[in-house]
């Protein structure tokens, strides 16, 4: 059966999860990271893609992008992502897939979820008990977006910069964001409209979207097909 084209939209920002193959490592240390986040700077201006929140897992990556065009994450993710599996192969003396398939992703609606969305992004890290707090944790956007740290990968969303006039405001209010956690069903909703690959949002943006598309924007109840 062929597998459902994703939904994309020029402009609306996409939860991008890509993961190692059969659940391995894809960074076995620091280098390989900061390797990856090089083929990733270069690559998101090619492509026309901008980035706001990301982080490095042992062995799945997450991104929050925004892509100029229909079609450009597909083409950066596969571009950067061939890349740094040569790089990796090399490096390690290693041959096969690094990544498992295709790389999941799902349309965010910028209205609440986008800030949920990224704060689920730099929580993983404390959700998979590696630190106590994410700014504990190196390989995210959180030292940039709650702590004013540079990052040239990052392009700040509207919805980010609506948290103030300034780059501190902003950062010091995005950082009393994560003083309370995310509710159980707000997680459990963004990993399923991610799993599924669908859009996360309010009622009126999944109707958008399915106008555009002409395809099913909503996640589907278990043990009913996807689509």
């Amino acid at each position: 059966m062929a597998r459902p084209p994703r939904h994309d939209i020029a402009d609306i920002p996409q939860h991008v999860v890509q993961r190692g193959n059969n659940r391995l490592p894809c960074f076995l240390d620091d280098d390989d990271r900061q390797r990856y986040l090089q083929f990733l700077r270069r690559s998101l201006p090619r492509f026309g893609c901008r980035l706001h929140a990301y982080v490095l897992m042992s062995n799945h990556t997450h991104l929050l992008l925004t892509p100029g065009e229909p079609g450009a994450i597909s083409r950066l993710m596969h571009a950067f992502g061939r890349n740094f599996a040569s790089y990796f192969n090399d490096r390690h003396g290693r041959t096969g897939t690094l990544w498992e398939g295709r790389y999941k992703a799902c349309l965010v609606d910028s209205d609440r979820y986008f800030l949920a969305c990224s704060r689920y992004i730099e929580l993983n890290p404390v959700r998979a008990w590696m630190v106590a707090h994410p700014s504990d944790y190196p390989w995210s956007s959180h030292g940039a977006n709650a702590d004013g740290c540079a990052d040239t990968l990052l392009t700040p969303h509207s919805e980010y910069l609506a948290l103030g006039p300034d780059a501190s405001t902003r950062a010091a209010n995005y950082r009393a964001l994560f003083d309370e956690a995310l509710p159980d069903h707000l997680v459990a909703e963004i990993r399923s409209y991610l799993h599924q690959q669908k859009a996360l949002g309010t009622d009126r943006f999944r109707s958008w979207v399915e106008e555009r598309t002409g395809r099913f924007a909503a996640v589907r109840p278990a043990g009913r097909p996807t689509g």
